[in-house]
């Protein structure tokens, strides 16, 4: 068979393709992106689309399951929050078609708001749940999950965290399993879930678990290594298992769990007994830790040395337990700070600084997307900002706090086009519903900027290239029953109309939607078209007052206490020329 060079996210999307998937469905979301990226080459077997969110994901996930199709459903662990409602009612329905649901872990929140340890949803929800440690792994397991899936009437979690998941290495590709589409047959003592059906569901599901946890003992996914007069044990998983074995090699044993929930307890009981010192090496929370010394083995080793906050490392797994020195080869060195910021010619620039010279009169509020990036200082975009839609609905309760306590400040907040059709058009609804005193900004650049330009409802196609009808976000606002004179539809490089437009929502009652539109300045298409233009700065006419700085554009930095700009960055947004007072800055290029 071929071998390849594939991240743990390609692996999975290839799995799904020799596994028999027939539907897919996602929300993007570092570092699960790339799954349903790589599953569209695969667009002839497997229907595949971007969703509004993680829940409507998993939601047409389990109808194509019930209807008898092997189907995936990919999400970063902050995106499982959102989807578990029809996931906990499919963990005690169970299923037709294999059902596989993805959860991408993110230790050491590189691209998050937590780093929640979603393994604790699969006891929760009552999910088989498998853990791989590398791309064949990812492969493998993901094949192997539609199998068990099907053989133990469950949906199957595949937990992967950002190393496993931007990780490379190589996979041994196998053939597609065309297991077709089982029959669907009507069974509502099965799938309608009402309160009688759900009790027998629970009492099933409970005595399935079982005997997939007997299973659990002697199956491929679960091995132990072995080397003769060892006295150290390790019981570990995921890219943990990577970090210990490249400290221990062969001078320890390893217990590695694959099948992670229901975990053998059997087998690591037998694992466990045999060892005067015993590690459990995981990520965050002590997951397996716990298990293993409610077996008894109270002796175990883990989160008193290991730490629970943040990614491991060979190294950190060194120092904490073992007393070898750093080798010569490890090369730590400390990577030069760089603040993050808004891209060159970012359309959501204008807006926060329009925004920033306003602070004396809102509290604002942020959301989840790449207008977060706006937070820091000079623009200091927003107070706070908790999750997808909370950007409009935490408003109502803000809102009615800052009424409470007589601050006259407005209540406003923001979501990216793509957020307002996840979750903030429900949002929306509420503060209407609510007859709120805010102002709700949707900054809509006209595509899914944040975790790389994809599609969404307001985008003219989907996921495999075909033509779709556009969303229209207005439409939708006025639908709510918002009139015309509260709403705005402004371009957010324009500050002129920005300031009139803050200036108006601020002054108004109820709630007031205040548009910016404005494609993403990193689209092909407008890159492309953007191509061989910049800002010039003429030295003869510059006054150095800097007033182009306050804008905090990469592209502009200091050189010899004067600014610059830097022509191969700049994409001639014009903002810069908004702000010179002195007509220094002028276009270059076609």
């Amino acid at each position: 068979m071929e071998k390849v060079i594939l991240s743990g996210d390609e692996a999975v999307a290839r799995g799904a393709y020799e596994g028999g998937c027939t539907v897919a469905a996602a929300y993007p979301g570092t570092p699960s992106t790339e799954i349903l990226e790589d599953v569209v080459k695969y667009k002839d077997n497997i229907y595949c689309e971007w969703s509004c969110n993680e829940k409507t994901a998993a939601e047409l996930v389990s109808g194509a399951s019930i209807g008898g199709a092997r189907a995936l459903v990919t999400m970063k662990h902050v995106g499982m929050n959102v989807a578990t409602d029809p996931i906990f009612t499919m963990g005690y329905a169970g299923v037709n078609g294999g059902m596989v649901i993805v959860s991408a872990d993110d230790p050491g929140c590189h691209s998050s708001q937590n780093e929640q340890d979603n393994r604790l949803y699969a006891p929760h929800a009552k999910l088989g749940m498998l853990e791989p440690s590398d791309s064949q792994e990812c492969k493998d397991f993901t094949v192997a999950a539609f199998e068990l899936s099907e053989r133990f009437d469950v949906p199957m979690l595949i937990r992967m965290t950002t190393r496993i998941c931007h990780a490379k290495s190589i996979v041994e590709l196998g053939e597609r399993n065309e297991v077709g589409v089982r029959k669907y047959e009507r069974n509502t003592g099965k799938f309608a879930l009402l309160p009688a059906v759900a009790r027998r569901r629970h009492v099933a599901r409970e005595e399935m678990l079982k005997k997939m946890e007997e299973y659990s003992n002697d199956c491929p996914f679960n091995t132990v290594e072995t080397h003769e007069g060892n006295t150290v044990g390790i019981i570990t998983s995921g890219v943990s298992y990577q970090h210990a074995k490249e400290v221990f090699g062969e001078t320890a044993d390893f217990l590695k769990l694959g099948l992670t929930y229901p975990l053998p307890h059997k087998l690591m009981k037998e694992f466990a007994e045999k060892y005067e010192t015993l590690y459990v090496i995981e990520e965050n929370d002590p997951y397996l830790e716990k298990e293993v010394k409610a077996l008894g083995f109270t002796n175990a080793i883990g989160k008193e040395k290991l730490p629970i906050c943040d990614e491991l490392n060979a190294q950190i797994v060194r120092e904490a337990l073992t007393d070898a020195a750093k080798p010569e080869l490890y090369q730590g060195f400390e990577v030069p700070g760089r603040a993050p910021a808004l891209c060159a010619g970012c359309p959501h620039r204008g807006f926060f600084f329009a925004l920033s010279k306003r602070l004396d009169k809102v509290v604002p509020v942020g959301d989840i997307g790449c207008y977060a990036l706006g937070s820091a200082a000079p623009l200091n975009g927003f107070d706070y900002s908790i999750c997808m839609g909370a950007g409009i609905s935490s408003l109502i309760g803000l809102a009615k706090a800052l009424e409470l306590q007589g601050d006259k400040r407005k209540a406003l907040g923001m979501v990216g086009d793509s957020t307002f059709f996840h979750s903030g058009l429900t949002s929306l609804i509420n503060a209407v519903s609510s007859q709120a005193n805010i102002v709700a900004c949707i900054l809509d650049n006209s595509i899914t900027a944040m975790t790389g330009h994809q599609d969404n409802p307001g985008t003219a196609k989907n996921l495999m290239g075909e033509p779709t009808p556009i969303v229209d976000i207005v439409s939708l606002v006025k639908a709510t029953g918002i009139d015309d004179d509260h709403i705005a539809i402004v371009d957010p490089i324009d500050l002129k109309t920005v300031e009139e437009a803050l200036d108006k929502a601020i002054a108004s009652d109820g709630v007031y939607v205040l548009i910016t539109k404005r494609p993403c300045v990193m689209i092909k298409e407008v890159a492309r078209a953007n191509a061989g233009k910049h800002c010039r700065i003429n030295t003869e006419k510059c006054k150095n007052c800097k007033m182009c700085m306050k804008i905090a554009c990469p592209a502009i930095s200091l050189k010899d206490g004067r600014p610059v700009i830097d022509e191969s960055s700049c994409t001639q947004c014009g903002l810069c020329m908004e702000m010179c007072h002195f007509g220094a800055i002028e276009k270059v290029g076609a």
